[in-house]
């Protein structure tokens, strides 16, 4: 029986991931502030003495990179973005490298983009690396590879890389600091909000007010709860509080929100394919193939495909669509977009019989199917 230990979790993890914002590192005219910078390390340093293995997930590349380059505000295009995370993320790492060194720690630096997660090389690829980063005692600095990444393979914030960084590592937890101490269930600026102390299930959010990012952030509290519940869905503890209690929250101390994890552990490829992919196109199924799908976990067969939407290759990952257009399930298809009108309503048989023994395939098998149940 799968039993929760609370955030005594937080306090014995022998591997832990903290992810710190932007908010929390920067000065609102976009520099580094040392002093919190050191403040973090500090506390991320004691807790690396007392042997734990640390991995950071560090905001702060672009909103570093706004004063450098004399920017007022953090840009909207994403070029400049790019710009100034290529200007940022080497003001950044080099304030860790200094900080860290001042307890004879060693940083890495490690960039990833959507599309790291995405291929099960780079992926397999990126656990390896974290891994032995690790075991050489090094601290890896995680962040999104603004500079090259587009819009369409990007994270986004890097809460949910945090959490999906925490599973990829097999972390014991992870702590999610930001610049407010709590998850509450409206606006902490507004008497009477309340403190969420535990969250053990979405039950526990209906009717919470969840608010966006700020000046030089990205991210906000929809995007940390969102994180916590890709963490907690792997079964990986996350408290969420402000950077300034850091030092409470690794301790297990009664301090921000802390997220119960769930018993089960989902394998890593339904994990990235349902939280770090987008699909590339869309498959819509009659009625039959979602139930044989959804409700039965079965594979997709180009009987039950009535359309097709999206340039893709095979090896993608595609959106499964009920008869609304609801996505039920995402998959990584085993055929071109364009191989795949031919196919539809035929039977397996009937096109292994007339095109030849290939295309007895599935269009998706059931292994590479993850299905989306909270997409309503």
């Amino acid at each position: 029986m799968y039993v929760d230990g609370g955030r005594d979790r937080i306090r014995t993890a022998a591997r832990l991931v903290v992810k710190v914002g932007s908010s929390s590192l920067t000065t609102p005219q976009g520099t580094i502030d040392v002093d919190r910078v050191d403040a973090l390390v500090d506390v991320l340093a004691a807790r690396r003495a007392a042997g734990t293995q640390l991995v950071l997930v560090s905001s702060g590349a672009i909103a570093a990179g706004l004063g450098p380059l004399g920017l007022p505000a953090r840009p909207r295009d994403l070029a400049t973005q790019q710009a100034a995370a290529s200007v940022g993320q080497g003001v950044l790492v080099a304030r860790y490298t200094s900080s860290f060194a001042r307890y004879s720690l060693r940083v890495g630096q490690v960039l990833l983009t959507a599309d790291d997660m995405m291929r099960r090389s780079h992926h397999a690829n990126a656990q390896r690396t974290l891994g032995r980063l690790l075991e050489l005692g090094i601290v890896p600095v995680v962040n999104e590879n603004d500079t090259v990444a587009t819009d369409e393979i990007r994270f986004g914030d890097n809460d949910r890389l945090a959490a999906l960084v925490a599973h990829l590592t097999r972390a014991d937890a992870l702590v999610l600091l930001s610049d407010v101490d709590a998850l509450y269930d409206g606006d902490p600026r507004r008497p009477g909000a309340r403190r969420l102390t535990e969250v053990r299930g979405p039950a526990d959010l209906v009717g919470v007010e969840l608010g966006r990012g700020g000046a030089v952030g990205t991210g906000g509290m929809v995007t940390k709860v969102q994180a916590a519940r890709i963490a907690t869905g792997a079964g990986v503890p996350v408290v969420l509080t402000a950077a300034a209690h850091a030092a409470q929250a690794l301790t297990g101390a009664d301090i921000g929100t802390y997220f119960h994890p769930e018993g089960r552990h989902p394998g890593t490829r339904l994990l990235w394919l349902a939280h770090a992919t987008t699909g590339r196109g869309r498959l819509h199924l009659d009625p039959g193939a979602v139930e044989a799908v959804v409700g039965r976990r079965k594979s997709l067969l180009p009987a039950g495909v009535t359309a097709v939407e999206g340039e893709f290759a095979a090896g993608d990952p595609v959106d499964l669509c009920g008869p609304r257009g609801r996505v039920v399930a995402r998959g990584l298809v085993n055929f071109d977009a364009g191989e795949i009108p031919g196919l539809l309503g035929r039977s397996t048989r009937e096109l292994g019989a007339d095109l030849g023994p290939e295309y007895e395939r599935e269009l998706i098998h059931r292994d590479d199917i993850v299905i989306l149940e909270t997409q309503h």
